[in-house]
């Protein structure tokens, strides 16, 4: 991967990139089940970059996960890193991203885990493949947006538009020679769609005109059949459909529209698409569809409801019937004293009440080689001061700062109870672990009540993920088992709140012998 400079031009204004191999969505990684995956990133932009693989579980290879000053420092100008890591146990479509500052505006794209040869696929096999990625698209520099909100302590701007494939496709009052993606198709053929959302800050739906859409695995984890006409996925999630050109022939709309359900402004804007059946005219009217409302929270409740864990006997739902650690997380955003800024405060974001310092040296280093005074390993279990998490806040709004962990022993079973808050505007949060799936257990609206709730966990058959909304205004309930030895980032998946400091990390501690300890590290790994 070749990290360069590429001047672009969308919504009828040109500007310079970080794009991979110039090339906005960059390349999809196509690799099988099991395939040790070598991939040699060269820098050749001013910025310092790393790549995360977003949903690899990297077992016992942390050291290219990604994440800048969690898992390794970053990758200077001039310089390449070689990650390396091998897909155990996964197949399926997950994503690959940068993960510093806000780079990953533009330097994000596909990863297809195909099976091992000779395994089939656990439902129908399609005719056709298509690789669908949803982007966030600023006329400004990303950067440059960040840059001001940090200096301003404000929000930052939103996106001017949302994308499809890297094309936002026509937008009301402005002229562009793109029509948009095209998704060709023939009549009777059945074809997978693997539809990653890549965008920064936003939920997204996507529908397709006249067509129904049956889901077959989220975050590449096979799912019972599950048929919608609206896919709904956070920052970071992705889905694989099968859609079967079962109407007329002619162009069907396929419309990405944004999710919000409180206050918080956001790009409103539809990214527009086209599904053609071989053999119609070239300028055939399209079939409209009608995108869900911006605040349609049944819709985005009644996807995440239908989906369960294949649960096979080849493809188990191995969901920890007891717990090692229990804990809760309140999430939210707060407010800090700020005398540079416009207000004299600044916007933050927290983990129970504490708004996370990324360190100037890697966690992992820190962790591996025994380094003090980088981290501490007190990261509250619950939150400090309990109040009612979705009521009326309480009067003090800022939080404390602190580079601290939560460590586990080495296969360890955990349950984090994600709480969202009311703390100036209550929001959905796509919250994202990294090394681990998890399964979701347990959902609901309001507070967690730990003597009630329990009780209606799903240990059966729940999702398996990397990335889950917490609803707005609610809770979601998930499980793992902790065994990856490493450092793991949690954080949301809005990068407007980890930047604030919506995140956490999970030291995790080797177990016996060395195929339960980390690797040593690579001899290029990147220096502070």
């Amino acid at each position: 991967m070749q990290v360069v400079s590429t001047n672009t031009t969308r919504l009828c204004s040109s500007k310079s990139v970080v794009s991979i191999n110039g090339k906005v969505p960059g390349p999809t990684l196509y690799a099988r089940e099991g395939d040790n995956v070598l991939v040699r990133v060269h820098n050749h932009v001013p910025n310092n970059i790393t790549i995360h693989w977003h949903g690899v579980r990297q077992l016992r290879t942390g050291w290219s996960d990604g994440p800048a000053y969690v898992t390794q420092c970053p990758i200077q100008s001039g310089q390449s890193f070689l990650y390396n890591f091998t897909l155990t146990g996964q197949r399926g479509t997950l994503l690959w991203h940068a993960h510093i500052s806000w780079l990953r505006a533009t330097v994000y794209g596909a990863i297809v885990i195909l099976p091992k040869k000779g395994v089939p696929y656990p439902f129908p096999k399609p005719d056709g493949e298509k690789v669908i990625v949803l982007g966030e698209w600023w006329r400004a520099d990303v950067e440059s947006v960040v840059k001001q909100a940090t200096m301003t302590g404000l929000p930052p701007n939103i996106s001017d538009s949302h994308t499809i494939n890297g094309h936002p496709g026509p937008v009301a009052g402005i002229f562009t020679a793109r029509a948009g993606y095209s998704l060709q198709v023939a009549s009777g053929k059945t074809y997978l769609l693997r539809i990653v959302n890549a965008a920064v800050n936003d939920e997204l739906f996507l529908k397709i005109a006249g067509h129904k859409l049956t889901v077959v695995e989220t975050d590449a984890a096979y799912t019972k059949p599950f048929t919608t006409d609206t896919i709904f996925l956070g920052p970071g999630q992705t889905t694989n459909a099968l859609l079967t050109a079962d109407q007329t022939a002619g162009k069907y709309t396929i419309a990405v529209s944004p999710f919000m359900d409180t206050v918080v402004p956001v790009d409103n804007v539809t990214a527009v698409g086209f599904l053609r059946y071989k053999g119609i005219q070239p300028f055939s009217p399209p079939h409209l569809t009608a995108t869900p409302p911006i605040n349609a929270t049944a819709v985005t409740a009644a996807f995440a409801s239908g989906l369960r864990s294949l649960n096979s006997p080849n493809y188990p739902a191995a969901v920890p019937q007891t717990v090692d650690h229990s804990l809760l997380f309140a999430i939210g955003v707060g407010v800090n004293p700020c005398p540079t800024c416009v207000n004299g405060t600044k916007t933050v974001a927290d983990i129970n009440n504490v708004s996370f310092v990324l360190p100037t040296v890697a966690l992992l280093q820190a962790h591996y080689f025994k380094l003090q005074g980088i981290f501490t390993d007190d990261f509250p279990a619950n939150p400090p001061s309990p109040y009612n998490y979705t009521g009326n806040p309480p009067a003090n709004l800022q939080t404390t700062n602190g580079t601290k962990v939560y460590r586990l022993g080495f296969n360890e079973t955990v349950e984090v109870v994600l709480q969202g808050t009311s703390l100036i505007a209550p929001e959905s949060h796509p919250i994202h672990l990294h090394g681990f799936n998890f399964f979701v257990v347990g959902k609901g609206l309001g507070n967690f009540d730990k003597g009630k709730d329990p009780s209606s966990f799903n240990l059966v058959d729940p999702v398996e993920r990397n990335t889950m909304s917490v609803p707005t205004a609610g809770w979601t309930a998930i499980r793992f088992r902790a065994d990856n030895p490493g450092v793991w980032f949690l954080h949301c998946h809005l990068e407007v709140h980890t930047t604030w400091g919506l995140k956490m990390a999970f030291v995790v501690e080797n177990g016996k012998g060395p195929n339960e300890s980390i690797l040593p590290p690579p001899p290029d790994l990147p220096q502070c």
